[in-house]
């Protein structure tokens, strides 16, 4: 991404009145964020979305002027910035309607991994969430390494699985609720740091955010669309975590909860969700691994013998029953897009199809398998 690039795609994040949905729906009418800026007022004003608020703003020197501090902050800080058309941008988050158009990282990780599972939970942490997190971070080691632990680096459940992380030697990211210009909270940033090596650190907020209430709950959906699936360790019956597994579910994630005694006030909010059929029971890695169908061995099928088998294949049928053909035991679907290089919302329906006509067959964990 150019200076100049990434001046307007910061530029956008900062006029008035376009949040993450709006900016894309304007963005697929004029196809680039230069546009915005340069284009003449009146063929601005017949774009869908566009309102005169966001014209106003649009021409405000202040924007581009805050964007133009954020590049200088971005670049004395090994700050990666990554638009959502970016090839490096979290695949994941492209099906997420009200994903970032922009997000900042810092640090040494791959963000598009084979595997990502978010483990978050209470801030109020007891000595069983504790013990329970750093098994399953640990298990979860020692049979998928490679694997990517996301949380929000808040006390409690978050900076144990972040630590197990590090301790089991696996990447790890947080997702922050303010700028990258300081950690919150102050205590975790030794931490912070070690993640850098392995793993990093992640928001959508520029430069000088403070870590507000109200971010927390809007950095959620990040924590919730970045990965595969979300494990809730801890909470009580109202809080962060379960507005988080929330959010997953409404994604199509799949949402997993560890139960606890019932007489346990950050056990409460899991057996909830558990007895509400809002998340599945797990008490190990190998629980998580088995309902999302992970349990997978390569084989590779000769793309001739595909092609008498289903002649009648259209180019994306094709493509796709070729990935497949590769996964016996299955693919998730998160990651069939990333291997086809194609949004979810675009695989949804061919996958159906193929499925009507017995090309393929959809398991639970949203697996697809050949036959």
């Amino acid at each position: 991404m150019t200076n100049q690039n990434l001046l307007y795609n910061i530029g956008l994040t900062l006029v008035k009145g376009v949040g993450d949905i709006i900016a894309k729906q304007i963005l697929q009418s004029v196809g680039d964020t230069e546009v915005l800026f340069k284009e003449k007022k009146r063929l601005l004003e017949r774009i869908p979305g566009i309102t005169p608020r966001i014209l106003n703003s649009l021409r405000d020197p202040n924007v581009l002027n805050r964007a133009e501090k954020e590049i200088d902050f971005i670049r004395k800080n090994s700050i990666q910035a990554l638009f959502f058309k970016d090839e490096h941008y979290p695949k994941r988050l492209n099906d997420c309607i009200d994903a970032p158009v922009l997000l900042y990282c810092k640090g040494n990780v791959e963000l598009n991994p084979s595997k990502i599972i978010s483990i978050i939970g209470t801030r109020h942490a007891t000595e069983y969430g504790k013990e329970v997190t750093e098994k399953i971070v640990s298990e979860m080691a020692g049979i998928y390494p490679d694997a990517l632990i996301v949380s929000g680096l808040a006390y409690g459940i978050d900076i144990i699985a972040h630590k197990a992380a590090l301790k089991a030697q696996m990447s790890t990211i947080g997702v922050l609720a303010h700028g990258l210009d300081r950690i919150y909270p102050p205590l975790h940033r030794s931490i912070a740091v070690s993640m850098l090596q392995h793993g990093g650190v992640l928001t959508d907020f520029l430069s000088q955010t403070n870590p507000d209430r109200q971010n927390f709950v809007k950095r959620n959906r990040i924590v919730a669309g970045i990965s595969d699936c979300t494990l809730v360790v801890e909470s009580a019956l109202k809080g962060g975590a379960l507005i988080t597994a929330e959010i997953a579910s409404s994604y199509g994630r799949d949402v997993f909860a560890v139960p606890g005694r019932i007489n346990s006030l950050y056990s409460q909010g899991c057996n909830k969700i558990i007895r509400e059929n809002k998340a599945a029971l797990v008490e190990s890695a190998e629980d998580i691994i088995k309902a999302m169908c992970w349990e997978t061995k390569v084989e590779k099928v000769p793309t001739a013998i595909q092609q008498q088998l289903f002649p009648n294949l259209n180019e994306q049928e094709q493509l796709l029953y070729n990935i497949l053909s590769q996964h016996r035991e299955g693919l998730q679907i998160n990651l069939l897009a990333i291997q086809a290089n194609l949004p979810i919302s675009k695989l949804s329906m061919t996958l159906f199809e193929m499925e009507m006509n017995g090309v393929i067959r959809c398991l639970p964990g949203g697996v697809y398998r050949v036959g």
